[in-house]
């Protein structure tokens, strides 16, 4: 069953080897386990619903508090600590475009506002109400999940949006196809998420972004139906498709969502390879991508990520046999990991591994097969759920990200890395800050940096600190010019960001799209744009 107050299955558990949990006390400190409120406590604090009745809206208290949230950090201090500012008055599973219609027209007469609800993964505040005086409707899409047609000479394939990750992958497969978007948060997040987030899989260099699979679909708007024909590509004006990629259900509710499918591939591996220090490793990565090597995926690590992945795998007698077999090579403390994927056809899967590898050795780098390849595949999935087990220990984990041009980002990482270091100096708090690039382009990468720190005795004090994190690196990213968001979207954390990007006249269009689809402001208001 789907945790109510964290990450993923309830039957799953991240556990966290015993040198892992004494590499975090001597870097952070000690932590006090964590004091979680109970469901039955959050539940008896749900006030009575403000929806007039629906046979399609439950107002069961319960269901209004698994719907009322999603995976920020603010979201899990809420979830933990029962400090809840809204609840959904209502929640709505529609098994149609029709009910969907239905419910948008009842919620209009109701003076209700509307947020879509995918599958509950936002980290940005996507989905969560806003205290004020109308009711809220959340809509979740989760029975429009099917595989409504599918076009196997034209590769394209169309679902209900609410489909997640699983679901996609295990009805496509039944056709020998793949959509091969595959982010983090997988076995939860939703098509009509990916869509309405702008969202990146890891294998993007391959496959690309949902940009690049998002052929067409159904937008039901508040003022009408909005119908994306899957054209391979027209020159009849602005491309609607693309108004609606990033709209964070502040148009409407995508119901149907039509993708650029590819046949399952014959072959797959991914494999690891070692530098001796992080210029090594950057520079290694960017040839190779500017090379254009048909790789499907690249993933290089700082010294310090580099450490805290082996240090969190555990097998502690098998890493000290590969830092073992690295020193021979030259290969020390500084050492940095660049995580290799290949798809395709079996030819097209060595001639990718033959060129990429062959760049990486000559700029020292140490290829070392593919069984860490095969485990970090495995576990691809797995390591959100890290997140529980450091959250009952006393520790708290968020990442961010953004994207760069290449000559800005060993600047810019260093900057991002020094800001989270520098806020929690000031506050006289320790922090672990390290960084990946995962979606490498010929002109830039994005850069991903995850931290963690002691929770406070207090959840408004471990708030406040949280805060303070985000404002600094944010303001570092906005300063280095970098995006505000590369993959995770807008919502509510990053809105104040976005007019640096945007710029007056770019965030005003956008806000002029929103009173077109929604005049009366009804779709999931104070996300995106104000």
């Amino acid at each position: 069953m789907r945790r109510w107050n964290g990450w993923g299955d309830d039957s799953v558990t991240f556990e966290l080897p015993r040198g892992a949990a004494q590499m975090l006390g001597d870097l952070v400190g000690p932590a006090t386990p964590a004091h979680n409120i109970t469901l039955a406590d959050v539940v008896a604090r749900v006030p009575p619903s403000r929806l007039p009745a629906h046979p399609l809206v439950s107002t069961e208290a319960e269901r209004r508090v698994r719907f009322c949230r999603g995976q920020s950090f603010p979201d899990w201090v809420a979830f933990r600590s029962g400090r809840f500012e809204a609840f959904p008055d209502g929640v709505a599973a529609p098994r149609t475009g029709d009910d969907v219609r239905e419910l948008l027209v009842a919620a209009r007469a109701a003076g209700a506002r509307v947020i879509p609800y995918g599958g509950g993964t936002s980290v940005l505040g996507h989905i969560n109400p806003i205290a004020g005086e109308a009711p809220v409707l959340t809509m979740s899409m989760e029975h429009l999940s099917r595989l409504r047609q599918i076009d196997p000479r034209s590769h394209l394939a169309t679902f209900g949006a609410g489909a997640n990750g699983q679901q996609v992958e295990e009805q496509l497969e039944a056709h020998g196809f793949t959509l091969g978007h595959f982010p983090q948060s997988f076995e939860l997040s939703t098509l009509g998420g990916w869509v309405a987030a702008r969202s990146s899989g890891q294998q993007s260099l391959h496959y690309g972004r949902i940009e690049d699979l998002f052929a067409g679909g159904v937008l039901e708007a508040p003022v009408g139906t909005l119908e994306l024909p899957p054209f391979p590509a027209s020159a009849a004006g602005p491309d609607l498709r693309e108004m609606v990629l990033g709209s964070e259900g502040r148009f409407g509710v995508l119901t149907e969502v039509t993708v650029r499918v590819s046949r399952t591939p014959e072959a797959e591996e991914f494999h690891a390879v070692f530098f001796p220090g992080w210029d090594q490793a950057l520079t290694a990565s960017r040839e190779i991508v500017q090379a254009r090597v048909p790789l499907s995926m690249m993933r290089v690590s700082t010294t310090v990520e580099t450490a805290t992945t082996l240090a969190m795998a555990g097998h502690e007698w098998l890493i000290a046999g590969l830092e073992r077999l690295l020193s021979i090579g030259g290969i020390g403390d500084e050492k940095c990991m660049l995580m290799l994927g290949a798809t395709g056809s079996r030819s097209a899967v060595r001639f990718a591994l033959r060129e990429a590898i062959g760049i990486a050795h000559a700029h020292r780098g140490r290829h070392l097969g593919q069984q860490m390849g095969r485990s970090w595949s495995k576990k691809r999935y797995h390591a959100p759920y890290a997140r529980n087990t450091l959250w009952d220990l006393g520790y708290g984990v968020d990442t961010l990200e953004t994207a760069i041009n290449w000559s800005d980002v060993p600047g810019l990482v260093e900057a991002i890395e020094r800001a989270l270091r520098d806020a929690f100096a000031a506050i006289g708090e320790k922090i672990h800050v390290f960084t990946h690039l995962s979606h490498l382009y010929p002109h830039g990468s994005n850069i991903y940096t995850s931290f963690i720190f002691r929770l406070a005795n207090d959840p408004e004090e471990t708030l406040r600190r949280w805060g303070l994190l985000k404002r600094a690196a944010s303001e570092a990213i906005t300063a280095h010019q970098g995006t505000i968001s590369h993959q995770h979207g807008v919502g509510t954390d990053h809105m104040p960001y976005l007019e640096a990007e945007k710029g007056t006249l770019g965030l005003a269009a956008i806000r002029d799209l929103c009173a077109r689809f929604d005049p009366d402001g009804m779709m999931n208001p104070g996300k995106l744009v104000a």
